[in-house]
């Protein structure tokens, strides 16, 4: 599935008052769903389908939604309600008992209730709500798939700066990668945003810190405009909490758009990427680097590597990261350190690295083992090149394992890095080559 996305504009406040009243209808469907299944436990997928007639026959504003819409919101009580069950059945320990929705942002339409122009550039609401017309601002590419693929479904979404429309297209996207014979190990930072194995580190853009100042001064301001004890709050309290959202619209827009473009660039220069698979959910229990754990969006960067992976069809894989830092690359010692500890000396062989480094040189190592390759990193002077073999020994004639990839993997880019032994007095030069 693709989604596209564009903004409406050119609304009446009656349209968008339109928008909004759907929204909150299907928020109401929904919960009345979660609240059916509460009192009869038991209830299925079509029995809630069923309860949708019934809200519509009860509720006269239930009845103005759309009924594919109404069917959607039900879908979405479900999900919450199935999630919550193989929770249940798995026996993890947070179950997520489902909850009703309080401020609901967006509705879907399936293939009833809005029709798009001949040429895409409006769509028209057709439901009982009336919203009407409304022109889609997009870029060419977004419009000409919307326009020549099948349209599975059509989510209006409510957000600080404006009402969206996100396109769910019937497309599985598959391009054609360009093969540069490179592997890459990373490792996942808040100082540095990510090491790779040979020392070269991309900085962390931070953008909630730099945006703190603003979001401190919006926030003081929202603050001094809220009258405790009020049934309904002022016009000004109001625009004044739009401000405040439409600056934290734009710190999580610059996180998504630097992380796409990172995992763009990693991907589309390297044929097997090893991530480290951090479980962000609990490192973000410490108290003192939730914020700085939050802005790095680990997890964001990590999904669009995946994404870019099934793409292009490149190897993409997240390693366990138990004892990635503490490991030594060389000779395997585990030496136990502190956060503050930024430099990896290991006491058995002298070896001294950058501990971003030394993590990610364990990371890719841990790749190649799952993919069975051997690593034989090797000690010497310059000139010595290290080979690796996957099913036969080094120097036969290998094959790529995807047609139109490179025979050789190599784990630096040229010229090869070399990395100082301090016991050996020599270099570690890490070029790899996989064979078949």
């Amino acid at each position: 599935m693709l989604v596209r996305e564009a903004k409406l504009l050119n609304g009446t406040a009656e349209q968008y008052q339109a928008l909004d009243e759907a929204i909150r209808t299907a928020q109401f469907v929904q919960n009345k769903c979660l609240r059916y299944w509460m009192d009869n436990r038991g209830a299925t997928k079509a029995v809630l389908y069923s309860l949708c007639k019934d809200l519509a026959k009860e509720f006269p504003f239930a009845r103005q939604l759309n009924s594919a819409a109404r069917q959607a919101s039900a879908e979405r009580a479900w999900s919450a309600l199935s999630n919550f069950y193989r929770r249940c059945k798995n026996k993890e320990p947070k179950k997520g008992y489902p909850q009703f929705k309080k401020n609901c942002r967006s509705v879907e339409y399936k293939l009833s209730g809005w029709k798009l122009s001949p040429d895409g550039m409006s769509i028209t609401f057709t439901d009982g709500f009336n919203a009407g017309t409304f022109a889609l601002y997009c870029n060419g590419e977004a419009r000409h798939h919307i326009l020549n693929s099948k349209i599975n479904r059509v989510r209006v979404i409510r957000r600080a700066d404006g009402y969206y429309a996100q396109f769910c297209l019937d497309v599985e996207r598959k391009e054609q990668g360009e093969y540069t014979g490179n592997v890459i190990g990373i490792d996942l930072g808040w100082k540095a945003f990510y090491t790779d194995q040979n020392g070269n580190s991309v900085e962390c853009p931070k953008f909630l810190r730099r945006s703190e100042r603003r979001l401190k001064q919006h926030q003081r301001r929202l603050s001094r405009k809220f009258r405790k004890g009020a049934k309904s709050q002022s016009q000004n309290y109001h625009k004044q909490r739009k401000r405040l959202g439409k600056v934290h619209l734009k710190v999580q827009r610059q996180r998504r758009d630097w992380a796409i473009k990172q995992a763009r660039c990693v991907v589309a220069s390297h044929d097997v990427v090893a991530y480290e698979d951090l479980q962000v959910k609990n490192l973000v229990k410490n108290r003192h680097l939730a914020k700085s754990i939050h802005d790095a969006s680990w997890s964001l960067f990590t999904q669009w590597l995946d994404y870019y992976g099934k793409v292009w069809d490149k190897a993409v894989v997240a390693v366990p990261p138990q004892y990635t830092t503490q490991d030594c690359s060389n000779c395997g010692h585990r030496v136990v350190k502190t956060l503050s500890t930024r430099t990896h000396v290991c006491p058995k062989c002298g070896f001294e690295l950058d501990r971003d480094q030394n993590a990610a040189l364990n990371i890719l190592k841990r790749r190649l083992h799952m993919l069975g390759v051997e690593w034989n990193g090797t000690l010497g002077h310059k000139g010595t090149a290290p080979r690796v073999a996957l099913g036969g020994t080094t120097g036969e004639i290998s094959t790529a394992a995807f047609e139109g990839q490179p025979d050789e993997v190599s784990a630096v880019a040229e010229p090869v890095t070399r990395i100082p032994c301090l016991k050996a007095g020599g270099y570690v030069k890490i070029p790899c080559k996989l064979s078949t």
